[in-house]
C-alpha cells in the first residue's frame, strides 16, 4: 500500500528505476518514511529481455522487472509521486527539494511542490544518445538495435554485428564484441574516419543517411554495394543526469559521474547516489547493490540521530 502524501520524510529518492526502487524497498523495510520521485520512463524500460539479471534465468523484460520492483517498494510503504526535480538545496536540517508534480492532485496546486528530508538518494541515471534514424526506438525494443554489449552480446553470438560510433569509444566496443562474433564492423561517423580496422574488426566510414533499420536486418549503403547486419550496437555515449547534484555542490569525476564514498555518499553530507549516475558499468545488478548500500547507511545514520535526540531529551 502507498503511504499518504507528506512534506517531510526520512529520505527522498530521486529516480524510479532499479536503483531508486530498490532503495525504497530497503528504506520501507527499515520502517523509514521515504518518497520516491518518478521522473518518467526508466532506461531499464528499453530492455526487450535481459538474461543477465540475477534470479531470472529465463530472462525478464525491462517493463516487467520495473513492475515487480514497484510492487515490492509499494508493499513496504514507499510513497511514489510523478514529477521532475527542479532544485535541491542543502540547509541546516537537511535538504529541500522542489519538483513539478505530474500527478493530477499535484498539477492542481500549480506552483512547484516542496518536500524536505535529512537525506537524499540520487538514482537519476543516464540518457542514451540516439541517432536520428527512422524507427530507432522500435528497433531497440525489438533488439534489432542494442545499447549494452555487457548486457546482451551473448544473445548476438555468431551474428553479423555493426557498431555505430563517432569516437574511439566505438572502436573499443567493436573490439569487445569480437568475443562473440568474427563478423564485427565499426560504422564510423567521423569525417576523417580511418578505412581499415585494427586486425580484429572491420571499419567502414558511414553516414546516418546510409543506414536503414528493417524488421529483420540493418542495411548500410557502401558505395554501389549494400552491407547487411543482424543487429546494430550504438556506441554514441550518453548524458549523465546530474544537474540536481551539481546544484547541491556534489563533486564529479573527469567523466561527469558523481564521486561517492564506500557507502555511496557524494561529496555533500547527506546526499547519496546509486546506479548509472555514479559509474560507467551500467548494470542493474550494480545499481541495486549500490542502492542497498546507500539505503542501509541512511538508516544507520538516522538511528544515530535518533539516539542522540533521545540522549539529549533525557539530560
Amino acid at each position: 500500500m502507498i503511504s499518504e502524501p507528506s512534506d517531510t520524510y526520512d529520505a527522498i529518492v530521486i529516480g524510479a528505476g532499479p536503483a531508486g526502487l530498490t532503495a525504497a524497498t530497503y528504506l520501507g523495510r527499515f520502517y523509514r518514511k521515504a518518497l520516491v520521485l518518478d521522473g518518467g520512463s526508466s532506461r531499464a524500460s528499453w530492455i526487450p529481455e535481459s538474461h543477465n539479471t540475477p534470479g531470472f534465468p529465463q530472462g525478464v523484460g525491462g517493463e516487467a522487472l520495473l513492475a515487480r520492483l514497484r510492487e515490492q517498494a509499494d508493499r513496504y510503504g514507499a510513497e511514489r509521486r510523478g514529477g521532475r526535480a527542479r532544485s535541491l538545496v542543502r540547509g541546516a536540517d537537511g535538504f529541500v527539494l522542489a519538483f513539478e508534480g505530474e500527478d493530477a492532485a499535484d498539477q492542481d496546486l500549480g506552483a512547484p511542490i516542496t518536500v524536505r528530508a535529512p537525506f537524499v538518494l540520487l538514482a537519476t541515471g543516464v540518457v542514451d544518445r540516439l541517432p536520428a534514424l527512422e524507427g530507432v526506438e522500435d528497433a531497440i525494443r525489438a533488439a534489432r538495435v542494442r545499447l549494452c554489449p555487457i548486457c546482451d552480446a551473448y544473445e548476438a553470438t555468431g551474428q553479423r554485428i555493426a557498431v555505430l560510433g563517432d569516437s574511439e569509444h566505438g572502436a573499443r566496443e567493436a573490439a569487445f564484441l569480437t568475443t562473440y562474433s568474427p563478423e564485427v564492423t565499426l560504422l564510423d561517423l567521423r569525417p576523417d574516419a580511418p578505412t581499415e580496422g585494427d586486425g580484429v574488426f572491420a571499419r567502414l566510414p558511414a553516414r546516418l543517411t546510409d543506414i536503414a533499420l528493417g524488421p529483420d536486418a540493418v542495411t548500410v549503403a557502401a558505395g554501389d554495394a549494400r552491407r547487411v547486419f543482424d543487429c546494430l550496437y550504438l556506441a554514441l555515449g550518453f548524458d549523465s543526469q546530474q544537474d540536481i547534484a551539481r546544484q547541491a555542490g556534489a563533486a564529479l569525476d573527469e567523466d561527469g559521474r558523481l564521486v561517492v564514498s564506500a557507502h555511496q555518499q557524494t561529496s555533500v553530507n547527506g546526499l547519496y547516489a546509486a546506479g548509472d549516475v555514479v559509474r560507467g558499468l551500467n548494470q542493474i545488478a550494480v545499481a541495486t547493490a549500490e542502492a542497498a548500500i546507500a539505503a542501509t547507511d541512511i538508516h544507520n545514520r538516522l538511528r544515530a540521530r535518533e539516539g542522540n535526540s533521545t540522549a539529549s531529551s533525557a539530560q
